[in-house]
């Protein structure tokens, strides 16, 4: 029990899995709102269009009755012919074709956040292949609850049409006796109203479906506590190696420090726990620098250095601490401070010159 629940998907995806997860294509898309989008721009264009149709479908068909003449019909004319009859069925086909390829271009855009180009998918597999993975998949879960949503929406488009079609029958009857135009006209009525009613109800499938596919793909992205954690250490690094890696890295810059003590002019101490290397340069300098400073055990190291190097050692407990709390390394003195620092300089020249004159 332990171990499964371990391994229960319980966290949130992270941005990381649901950038590999649009690589792979898993991105939530609805086919029934995409159904709906062009059905909705096929209806509304043959509305809009519907007078351009009407228009080449009356000039073919007269121009079909009047002008074939099978006694002069040969190749040239058979050609002419057809020629003539497919430029006017374009003229209609053409833009209601171009809205629908921009119709399910703009929605599969708005579904997926601006297009997804999923290579992975796009690459050949031998278990495609496979006949028994083939077998699983038509025969999987998943494969039925499709087989059950577009029965169910075959029903819904029946019944809707059966409902529509019962109730306009008297005059689906009246209409056989009218001439093409009336004819056409009540049937493009008829239509409208069939499919207006058709789209309410498939909009509505459609945004149930929408909703049902976000659940499933937030459900199969959301990851257990072990793969967050992987996914931690992939991205952010192994804590353990980052403290490695910090330690190393204060290592290198303690012993860069302590190479600079033996440059110092004199070391500022308050004897067991604090020490302060300064460095003043007359002329170079505005006022004197920190040029390494420790605590403890590295205060002690770098007094060692100092006394091995001649390095004069001033013991001031409170100078000390202050310029160890306020003053990075490689940093100037503050100005408060100038005034003490300056005492503890000129003692030291002055043990400089001693030591010079006794040589």
């Amino acid at each position: 029990m332990p171990e499964e629940q371990a391994q229960e998907r319980t966290e949130e995806a992270t941005p990381r899995r649901r950038e590999e997860a649009r690589r792979r294509g898993q991105v939530v898309k609805s086919r029934e709102l995409s159904s709906l989008a062009i059905l909705s721009t096929g209806f509304l264009s043959l509305i809009f269009l519907s007078f351009i149709f009407f228009q080449q479908f009356i000039f073919i068909t007269k121009f079909s009755f009047s002008s074939f003449n099978l006694e002069i019909a040969d190749l040239d004319y058979f050609f002419h012919f057809f020629k003539i009859c497919t430029k006017s069925l374009l003229k209609f086909l053409f833009p209601y074709l171009g809205l629908l390829v921009i119709s399910a271009v703009v929605i599969y855009l708005l579904q997926t956040g601006g297009g997804v180009w999923a290579t992975e998918t796009l690459g050949f597999k031998f278990d495609r292949l496979n006949p028994v993975e083939g077998f699983k998949r038509l025969f999987s879960l998943v494969s039925l609850f499709e087989l059950l949503k577009s029965l169910t929406k075959l029903i819904i488009i029946v019944g809707i049409a059966y409902w529509v079609l019962s109730q306009k029958f008297g005059t689906i009857i009246k209409l056989l006796g009218q001439n093409s135009y009336h004819l056409l006209l009540a049937l493009k009525v008829l239509f409208q109203e069939l499919m207006t009613k058709m789209l309410f109800i498939l909009a509505f499938l459609a945004i149930l479906d929408w909703l049902y596919n976000r659940w499933d793909v937030e459900r199969k992205l959301r990851m257990t506590r072990q793969e967050l954690k992987e996914e931690l250490k992939q991205t952010e690094g192994d804590p353990w190696i980052k403290a490695k890696i910090r330690q190393k890295q204060r290592e290198m810059s303690r012993q860069r420090m302590l190479a600079e003590v033996p440059k110092a002019d004199v070391v500022i101490t308050n004897p067991e726990h604090y020490a302060v290397a300064l460095k003043y340069e007359l002329g170079k300098m505005s006022a004197p620098v920190v040029v390494a400073k420790g605590l403890d055990h590295l205060a002690q190291k770098i007094k060692e250095i100092a006394m091995s190097h001649g390095i004069p050692i001033y013991e001031d407990p409170p100078l000390a601490q202050i310029l160890y709390k306020k003053v990075e390394v490689g940093e100037i003195i503050p100005q408060d401070l100038y005034q003490a620092v300056a005492k503890v300089l000129a003692y030291v020249y002055k043990l400089k010159k001693r030591g010079a004159k006794h040589a």
